[in-house]
């Protein structure tokens, strides 16, 4: 297999020739700018998610849509996903997060690209906002940061409104691994009565 470059900028385009099961050789064009991460903050107690709402070129392009509703995400520039994950979710959302939860290591696109994302659920209390978020200016992330009630952006997902794949991938991974969170006031065992 070889590879040339046909273009380097924030990401590299190559077009890699390939020599396929059956001996066969092809081309195929591949975007590659490394490993990145991905996670979902969400606040147990009051039942609500921290995440970022950024205008996006290719959705913008394709059909006119101006912002995306998305997790905390970002290019790893760490040796550790982990580390990653916290600079971003301080970055974008203000929060200091602690604890991480794995949620998975996936391929974002392995048709074209190379970029390999960590996944990560993070609790998270009130106390944890220590900054406004919003991105870092010099990239021109101009992030609004949006909160949303855990039962809202279960609706949202189930009517097919989270229209990020990676969000939508650690939404459905909270939603699995902890369904109380997700129960509608209604819905939530109420405590025992006391005599």
């Amino acid at each position: 297999m070889g590879t040339r470059t046909v273009y380097e900028g924030w990401a590299r385009y190559l077009v890699a020739e390939v020599r396929m099961p059956d001996g066969s050789r092809i081309g195929r064009e591949v975007e590659d700018h490394g490993p990145a991460v991905a996670v979902l903050p969400y606040d147990p107690e009051r039942r609500v998610a921290l995440l970022v709402r950024q205008f996006r070129t290719p959705p913008c392009f394709v059909d006119g849509t101006a912002s995306v509703l998305e997790a905390p995400a970002g290019l790893r520039e760490e040796e550790d996903a982990g580390t990653c994950a916290r600079r971003e979710a301080f970055e974008e959302v203000g929060l200091r997060l602690s604890t991480l939860e794995p949620a998975g290591r996936v391929w974002s696109l392995p048709g074209l690209s190379t970029e390999r994302m960590d996944l990560f659920l993070a609790p998270y209390r009130a106390a944890d906002r220590e900054g406004a978020g919003g991105g870092l200016a010099e990239e021109h992330e101009s992030i609004e940061v949006v909160e949303v009630a855990l039962p809202d952006l279960a609706a949202m997902a189930e009517r097919g409104e989270v229209a990020d794949m990676k969000t939508l991938c650690l939404v459905q991974t909270l939603r699995l691994r902890h369904p109380a969170l997700f129960a509608s006031s209604e819905e939530r065992p109420c405590s025992e009565e006391r005599p």
